[in-house]
């Protein structure tokens, strides 16, 4: 226990030294929106000396361009009790097309099981897709065999879930994947 201590201070003493002093120019608390961000302070004794850095959540200046998701206006964040509405409609809404479609092909394994806010759609060995709400961020999470996780934001002008990284729409991706998978077209829309 005393070497791993000792060997994951040296390397924050590393990262300490390495990282440019200029990265937070301020040590005060604020908040945005309602919502604090901290700054933090560091320290560490090597020998007689101390070495002291902070940190905080102010953004670096380093990163030119950010190939990230678009930044989120938190003002339009739905209220919880609507974010529940539309993702339990569409959730259900889904459901009910996919216990359709399982119908409609015939695959092995193919099975849908909804409980606790999770929907999972099973199909066989060609994978397993799941769907859940996230409350705290106001978004739908997937998991897809075909392309990984996502996270859709409710967009108001379109009334669609739609992935902020690409602005892909989530009845669009499973149509497509979907399709793709079993070899037979849905309509989720």
């Amino acid at each position: 226990m005393m070497v791993s201590k000792v060997l994951l201070q040296r390397r924050l003493f590393r990262f300490l030294q390495l990282s440019s002093p200029s990265l937070c120019s301020f040590s005060s608390s604020f908040s945005i929106s309602g919502s604090p961000f901290h700054s933090v302070e560091a320290t560490e004794i090597v020998g007689h000396s101390t070495f002291f850095r902070s940190f905080c959540s102010q953004k670096s200046n380093l990163v030119v361009e950010s190939h990230g998701p678009a930044p989120i206006d938190y003002s339009s964040l739905l209220q919880e009790a609507e974010f529940h509405r539309l993702a339990e409609s569409t959730i259900q809404g889904l459901q009910e097309k996919f216990e359709d479609y399982g119908d409609s092909i015939e695959l092995d394994g193919f099975d849908i099981d909804y409980g606790n806010d999770v929907l999972t759609v099973k199909l066989g060995e060609l994978g397993t897709y799941v769907l859940n709400k996230q409350t705290p961020n106001r978004q739908l999470w997937l998991s897809s065999p075909v392309s990984g996780p996502s996270r859709f934001d409710w967009d108001q002008d379109t009334k669609a879930w739609i992935y902020r990284r690409n602005k892909a729409k989530l009845y669009k991706i499973l149509e497509d994947e979907l399709e793709q998978l079993c070899g037979k077209p849905i309509v989720l829309s």
